[in-house]
């Protein structure tokens, strides 16, 4: 044997048995003789004794010249089918450096095929083109994982694992596929689906009969691209929906994939950020383009409001965003819980490139309603730098139709219609989850979201976080005093609806239909039936503008869904899918030549009669195999010897004739034709209906609408909430008996919440200062006004006697001590920037929130930096503001603005501490918390009362009371020694 030859067998013989393989070189022997003559079935063949064995590393393997890690292993096999490899090595190095040029030569490339198997071989070349996703292979009645990619399937699923020739392998049932899918998506993985593209029919009749079934990618999933029957299969989804399937994983509200480009101008120094966001599972497309600082504090805004479950990068991100994304995926302890990064070549990025993309993309669009190539070139160079790899990303997933519609493109946000809530409001104010786990319950949305619909809870999300400023609160008023029966009719309608708004995005994504146009159709013929009910019971504008024209929209669901056959189209039996075969006249051709056969086969029982002498006879039909022929073993001398054995009992045999054989032959293979046919036919059904989808999508967001107006009037139903009067003309906030809503709902009747007033106006006293001991409830106080304000400003109603409030562009808070690891900044870096950030942004319209700012450092640079701050929102911004601190040198501002700032503080009854006559023990004071905000301002903050209810020991307590005793008598001693030095001097 060449000694180049001789070195590659010793190379791939290591490689074969550190990846699982045969542990022996008699085992490649066996292997060569099976390999190229497995037969078509290769997935049920039986093993050698050799399958269990325990894989082995020798130490010669271990010492090669190629170290290759375990993380590694499948991605070397990608190369066994094509590469050199006796170039895996290099002589004197310890890793593999270099891989070697493709194979040219034959002998090479036959020793590899005799190594793997046909079905190893297809697999290598799949894993080859698609290598960051794990592929399930359809291999039979199973789904197959391979190599590497098995070994986290398993983990992932829970399922056993084991060697199979070369591969360690895994396999999942065909009917479950849905199941598992989405377990290995929900925890990061890109999954990709490899089906058998040839029936055996089909493939027996042509010339490749001998060959390894032909398999193709159907279709990649991740974290936001979970659209298609193989994740929502039609048959399952009512028993999704009604909570029939415990262990699948449910979608997320929202599934958004998130793209993030930067683009950074020298001369000016001024970093921009694209974003393009997407949810490929209802269509909808949102843009954004902003500048940014070093805290990437605008960025994290918006995608703490996006709340995306995938986000796509370039390769090269700037730092301080790779810091702000890491802290994002990181803050959940669950990995089902946390988003997915998906890094891109930054060339994509580059906008000539996506230029290019965006140009052969949308050029060539001719659809009705599809965005033009012009007005997308329109968009800013950061969103375009988005799109670009944004489009080549969907393309993998067959999902980039979306982004050729005209209206599904919007803005993220628009300055002029909404509150603006930066990131640190939504985490202070607990707007979408609250502080303590994470989770939805105390937080704002928990306590105004009653909706019924998935998609009615999508809205209700994007209410709470970007409050609209023209919202009519008539509508919710409505509902809530109206005893129509027509109303509660919608809201028990509602309450029946799957996910319509994913549903017909999948129809537009040619996925799935039945299940969604029947309840569209539904849907639509019930609404029709209310028309005139809701033309003379309703009269708010709003609420007679979403519905009356609603049932309209919904009509082309009723004439698309008549051609249906319900029975066929619930099973998923595509070849009886049309009832109505009038407008199909390929199927009706396939049809007829399928009865053609079948009249051919019933005819020939005449015949068979005849030569069996039997007049009664009959075909049979036993597991699956059709039209035989039974004939009893006793009288079987009478049977041709060309006909052939099917199968047999103790009793009887039975026989397909020579004209039996041709005719099922060409029977099978018309009916597999036809559902290819119907396949086709589907396609191009569902691609009519995705004409209407966005008028269907406009019905939809109505419903959602109304669906959020009655979840804010179940809210208004609770106790002691009000109607508040928002006023676009007044710069105030008066709130009497305010509560807060997450608290008040938590603590529940029989501990009520304490209510407090509150009195800001812009052309009067706008800024409260607010004082009082630890725990005294300053924070809770200041958060329910600005609930409050959020609550008003998005139609709701609120709790509180009366409130009237005028239109604000913004709430800012800066709340809490706390560092950013991620980000590299300290406590007191923290509050700068986050203080930083509001002094830049707010506005003489806005609600500023400032607790204990300047505590971060010492107490001298802490209060100036906290007075020098609030005289600027006093005399320069003119914001109204809530000022929470423990410095008593602030409330001297109250003197120097009187018009403009009022002391408060949160009310308490003091006990004092008792000092002994015969020693120097003094005991720490105890309070009594009121929590009713009163004016005046507070002396000290009685911090050791916190300490007590906190278990510090007694004696930590008496020294640290004897120790703020002394500090206080200091202080006082040089205070008096000032005013007496002035008073010399005078």
């Amino acid at each position: 044997m060449p000694k180049s030859l001789k070195k590659s067998c010793t190379t791939q013989t290591s490689i074969s048995r550190y990846f699982g393989g045969l542990s022996s070189s008699s085992s490649f022997a066996s292997n060569k003789q099976r390999g190229i003559n497995q037969s078509p079935t290769e997935q049920h063949a039986s093993l050698n004794q050799n399958r269990y064995a325990k894989r082995k590393v020798t130490d010669n393997t271990e010492k090669s010249n190629c170290d290759f890690s375990h993380r590694n292993r499948f991605d070397v096999f990608l190369f066994l089918q094509g590469v050199h490899f006796s170039q895996f090595a290099k002589t004197g190095g310890g890793k593999c450096a270099e891989l070697g040029p493709l194979l040219g030569s034959s002998t090479s490339s036959r020793r590899s095929k005799s190594i793997f198997t046909p079905l190893e071989q297809q697999v290598i070349q799949l894993k080859q083109q698609h290598k960051d996703a794990l592929l399930a292979v359809e291999c039979g009645y199973k789904y197959r994982f391979f190599g590497e990619d098995a070994e986290i399937a398993a983990k992932e699923l829970n399922i056993v694992c084991h060697l199979d020739h070369n591969f360690m392998t895994c396999s999942i049932p065909t009917h479950r596929l849905f199941v598992h899918v989405r377990r290995l998506v929900s925890h990061g993985h890109k999954v990709g689906v490899v089906k058998q593209t040839e029936t055996s029919a089909i493939k027996a009749s042509g010339a490749n009969r001998n060959a390894l079934f032909t398999r193709q990618l159907s279709a990649l999933y991740t974290k936001s691209t979970l659209v298609g029957e193989d994740v929502n299969p039609v048959c399952r989804l009512g028993d999704v929906e009604e909570g029939g399937c415990d262990d699948v994983v449910s979608d997320p509200p929202d599934s958004f994939l998130l793209c993030i480009s930067e683009n950074w101008d020298k001369l000016k120094k001024r970093l921009t950020v694209g974003l393009v966001v997407i949810q490929p599972s209802t269509g909808d497309v949102l843009l954004d383009c902003f500048p940014d600082g070093p805290s990437r504090s605008e960025l994290e805004c918006r995608v703490l409001k996006i709340n995306p479950v995938e986000i796509l990068v370039p390769s090269d991100l700037s730092e301080q965003t790779e810091r702000l994304l890491h802290s994002i995926t990181n803050a959940s302890a669950q990995a089902d819980d946390r988003v997915r990064v998906e890094r891109r070549d930054s060339a994509e990025f580059e906008f000539a490139s996506a230029m290019n993309t965006l140009t052969s993309f949308y050029c060539h669009t001719q659809a009705k309603g599809s965005r033009s190539l012009s007005s997308v070139a329109s968009l800013e160079s950061p969103v375009i730098s988005c799109l670009g790899p944004l489009i080549q990303y969907l393309q993998e997933f067959n999902l980039e139709r979306v982004l050729r519609s005209e209206s599904s493109f919007r803005r993220l946000t628009c300055e002029s219609e909404i509150m603006t809530l930066s990131a640190s409001t939504l985490r202070n104010l607990e707007i979408l989850n609250n502080q303590t786990d994470g989770s939805v319950k105390g937080s704002l949305l928990w306590v105004l979201d009653h909706t019924r619909t998935p998609f009615g809870r999508r809205l209700m999300r994007k209410w709470v976080s970007q409050p609209l400023t023209d919202l009519q609160q008539d509508a919710v008023q409505e509902i809530l005093e109206s005893d129509s029966l027509t109303l509660n009719s919608i809201r028990s309608l509602l309450s029946r609806l799957p996910d319509l708004e994913r549903g017909i995005c999948s129809i537009y994504h040619k996925k799935e239909f039945y299940v969604i146009s029947s309840s569209l159709s539904r849907l639509g013929l019930e609404l029709q039936t209310l028309l005139p009910a809701m033309r003379s019971q309703i009269s708010s504008v709003l609420l007679r503008s979403l519905l009356l024209d609603t049932p309209d929209q919904l009509i082309p669901a009723q004439s698309f869904l008549k051609v249906l056959n319900e029975k066929a189209a619930k099973s998923g039996n595509k070849t009886e899918l049309f009832s109505d075969l009038s407008g199909f006249p390929v199927l009706q051709e396939r049809r007829e030549q399928i009865q053609t056969v079948l009249r051919e086969i019933q005819d020939h029982r005449k015949d068979i009669r005849l030569i069996l002498k039997a007049p009664a006879l009959e075909y049979t039909t036993v597991s699956g195999q059709e039209f035989l022929i039974e004939v009893k073993n006793s009288v079987s001398s009478i049977v041709p010897p060309d006909w052939v054995k099917i199968s047999s009992t103790k009793a009887v045999s039975r026989y397909h004739s020579p004209f039996l054989v041709d005719r099922y032959k060409k029977l099978q293979q018309l009916r597999e034709q036809l559902m290819l046919d119907c396949q086709r036919e589907w396609t191009n059904f569902l691609d009519q209906f995705g004409e209407h989808y966005h008028t269907m999508k406009r019905a939809i967001s109505h419903l959602a609408t109304m669906d959020c107006l009655f979840s804010l009037a179940e809210v208004a139903k609770q106790g002691d909430y009000c109607r508040p009067e928002v006023c676009d003309n007044k710069h105030q906030i008066t709130i009497r008996d305010g509560r807060h809503p997450a608290i008040d709902l938590l603590m529940g009747e029989h501990n009520q919440y304490v209510p407090n007033h509150t009195e800001l106006q812009g052309d009067g006293r706008r800024t409260m200062i607010i004082t009082g001991p630890n725990m005294g409830g300053k924070s809770s106080y200041i958060r329910q006004v600005a609930l409050i304000c959020v609550m008003a400003q998005m139609g709701s109603y609120v709790p509180a006697s009366a409130a009237c409030v005028g239109i604000l562009d913004g709430i800012y808070t800066r709340m809490g001590a706390s560092d950013n690891i991620y980000k590299g900044r300290s406590t007191f870096m923290e509050e700068l920037t986050e203080a930083s950030d509001i002094i830049s942004r707010a506005t003489k319209q806005s609600l500023v929130i400032l607790d204990e700012l300047g505590r971060g450092t010492s107490t001298h640079d802490g209060i100036a930096i906290a007075y020098a701050t609030l005289e600027y929102f006093i005399k320069d911004v003119k914001a109204l503001t809530l000022f929470v601190t423990h410095y008593p040198p602030l409330c001297e501002l109250e003197r120097v603005y009187p018009e403009h700032v009022s002391n408060y503080h949160m009310a308490f009854l003091l006990n004092e501490p008792d000092i002994s006559a015969d020693t120097d023990e003094v005991q720490p004071e105890f309070i009594t918390f009121l929590y009713q905000l009163t004016e005046g301002a507070a002396g000290r903050s009685y911090g050791l009362n916190v300490a007590r209810l906190a278990d510090i020991p007694d004696p930590i307590l008496h020294t640290a009371a004897h120790k703020a005793r002394e500090l206080e008598k200091m202080v006082e001693a040089r205070r008096y020694a000032v005013i007496l030095f002035c008073l010399s001097i005078l």
